[in-house]
C-alpha cells in the first residue's frame, strides 16, 4: 500500500456533529515580518491551512523557513503581521491582542521539557490545573490517570533530576494534556534525544494521541518522523516561509516501526529529502 501521494488533498470531511464542519485551526494568509538593522525580514508569509479535529499535521522545511515562527503565532506567542488564525471558528489574534479564552485550548511541547526541579512528576503535571484553580484532589487524580498514560506510573514521586530525557518528555507530554487541550502544539519534542529513545518516543506519541483523540501540530527537521506520526505533511519554503506542498499520509494507524523499512515508505522519505536539497 503506498504510504503517501503527491497530490495536495482536501482535509478530512466531517463525519459527525455540526461544529465538526468548522476546522479545529484555520490559517488564512498568515505572515510575520521582523524589523532588523539591515531591514525587513520576511519570515512567514502568506500562509494557507486547515486542520480538522483529530488530525496529526507535521511541519518540515529547512532550518530558517519559519516553522517555529509559525508554531509561535498559533499558539499566541508571537503576533502575525497579516493575516488571520481561527481556533475552532474564533480569531485567536485581534491585531496584536490574544484571546485569552482561546489561550485555554491549546497545549505546549518544547524540545526541553521545562520541568520545574522543585515539583516531583505528579506536582509538575498537576500544575496547569492548579493555576487554573483546580482542587487538590481532582488535579491529583488527573495528574495520576496522566502519568500512567504515559508510561510514568511509579515515577510519580520522581524528581526530574532522577529521570532520562525521554521520560522528562513524557512528563511534559503529560502536563501538556492536564487541561484536555483542543490543539496540541509541540516543538521538535524529539530533537535532544537519541536515536533509540526518539523512536520509542515516536511510538508512545502516536499512542497517545490515538487514545486522546488530540489535534496535533508538531514541528520537525527529522522527514522519517514526520511521515511517521502524521496524517499530512506540511513541507515549507526556505524563507519566507510559505506552504510548498501540503502531502497526505495514508498508511493506517496505529503504524509500527516495521512501516519505516516498507520501499512505499523510505520512497516517499527520499522525494521529500531530495525537494527539501533542491531548494538550495
Amino acid at each position: 500500500m503506498p504510504i503517501m501521494s503527491t497530490q495536495t488533498p482536501t482535509p478530512p470531511a466531517p463525519t459527525t456533529g455540526a461544529t465538526d464542519a468548522v476546522p479545529r485551526l484555520h490559517i488564512q494568509g498568515l505572515g510575520r515580518d521582523f524589523a532588523t538593522r539591515s531591514g525587513t525580514t520576511h519570515a512567514v508569509s502568506g500562509v494557507d491551512l486547515s486542520i480538522q479535529r483529530g488530525e496529526f499535521v507535521a511541519l518540515i522545511g529547512r532550518s530558517g523557513c519559519g516553522k517555529t515562527t509559525l508554531l509561535r503565532m498559533i499558539g499566541g506567542l508571537l503576533a502575525p503581521s497579516a493575516g488571520t488564525i481561527e481556533v475552532d471558528g474564533n480569531n485567536l489574534w485581534r491585531g496584536s491582542t490574544v484571546d485569552e479564552s482561546a489561550i485555554t485550548k491549546l497545549g505546549f511541547v518544547f524540545q526541553e521539557s521545562n520541568l520545574f526541579p522543585w515539583l516531583s512528576v505528579l506536582d509538575n503535571i498537576a500544575l496547569p490545573m492548579k493555576l487554573r484553580g483546580a482542587g487538590k484532589q481532582d488535579r491529583r487524580a488527573r495528574a495520576s490517570e496522566l502519568a500512567e498514560l504515559v508510561g510514568l506510573g511509579g515515577f510519580e514521586k520522581s524528581y526530574p533530576r532522577e529521570l532520562s530525557g525521554g521520560m522528562r518528555q513524557r512528563a511534559a507530554i503529560a502536563r501538556s494534556l492536564s487541561t484536555e487541550p483542543d490543539l496540541l502544539l509541540m516543538d521538535e519534542p524529539f530533537g535532544a534525544l537519541d536515536a533509540l529513545t526518539r523512536e520509542r518516543m515516536n511510538l508512545e506519541l502516536q499512542r497517545i494521541v490515538l487514545e486522546t483523540k488530540s489535534t496535533v501540530v508538531f514541528v520537525t527537521h527529522d522527514i522519517p518522523e514526520a511521515v511517521f506520526l502524521a496524517d499530512r505533511v506540511v513541507h515549507m519554503t526556505p524563507r519566507p516561509g510559505r506552504v510548498r506542498q501540503v502531502l497526505p499520509v495514508v498508511e493506517p494507524k496505529p503504524r509500527t516501526v516495521d512501516s519505516t523499512t516498507t520501499p512505499e515508505f523510505n520512497e516517499i522519505v527520499r522525494n521529500l529529502r531530495h525537494d527539501i536539497d533542491e531548494e538550495n
